[in-house]
């Protein structure tokens, strides 16, 4: 009998952090994005957390990414997303705040047609929060708040992140659409069952709040929703 051999195709999570970096290797001529379905857990961290890497005990994948922010649960709970943007681009050229604005909103926009009640968070609104919301879990992406993520009934349902430099400006977000288990990325980085209950707390998914929520065609509205933002800024009235 004949062994099965492994699989050569990286897992989705490895080609994500794949295409963002290649994306900012050389200028952006052109805008673009990708969207991300994960079959399997992968704990992707922030630029500045090589610290929880070390401490990461092998049972799930770790990744190291170009944005910063916190830690990420990949899995298939969750719609990831990644847009490349040229430098010199409006959507671009908004500066960094600003600059999310448009994908909050059209994240937010998605998930009302599928009968999500979600809202981008607008700065002013962020700075009206008690402390303690906007920055519940601090390692984790999901456990902090920053202006134009997309929040429903007051909790976290996406996260966004970018990188810019010389050669662009690359987006990434994460829309969560079945509960997460934080508590296996919790486990995973040796932190406590305490983060996990907030996480699980102050964050909420599609499927939580809307009967029926058809995660596949939430991606396909979002899809339909970036490729419309993108070419109405190619061809301006």
């Amino acid at each position: 009998m004949t062994a099965a051999l492994p699989s050569l195709t990286p897992p989705e999570a490895v080609r994500e952090q794949l295409w963002n970096e290649q994306q900012l290797a050389q200028p952006v001529a052109v805008p673009g994005f990708r969207l991300w379905r994960y079959e399997a857990p992968a704990i992707v961290l922030g630029c500045s957390q090589r610290r929880l890497l070390a401490q990461a005990d092998g049972e799930v994948p770790v990744l190291l990414r170009q944005s910063g922010g916190g830690a990420v649960l990949a899995g298939p709970w969750m719609l990831g997303l990644s847009v490349a943007l040229p430098a010199g681009h409006p959507l671009a050229r908004q500066g960094l705040v600003a600059s999310y604005r448009w994908l909050g909103e059209a994240i937010a926009r998605v998930l009302q047609q599928g009968g999500v009640d979600a809202q981008a968070l607008a700065p002013e609104a962020l700075r009206a929060l008690p402390a303690a919301q906007r920055t519940a879990v601090d390692w984790a992406c999901f456990g902090g708040l920053s202006p134009w993520e997309v929040l429903a009934q007051g909790r976290k349902i996406a996260g966004l992140a970018q990188v810019r430099r010389a050669s662009g400006v690359l987006l990434v977000g994460g829309v969560l659409l079945q509960p997460s288990p934080w508590q296996l990325m919790c486990d995973a980085l040796g932190r406590g069952g305490a983060d996990a209950r907030t996480l699980a707390a102050t964050t909420v998914s599609a499927a939580e709040l809307a009967a029926h929520f058809d995660g596949q065609a939430c991606a396909q509205r979002l899809g339909l929703a970036l490729q419309a933002a993108l070419e109405q800024e190619a061809c301006p009235m």
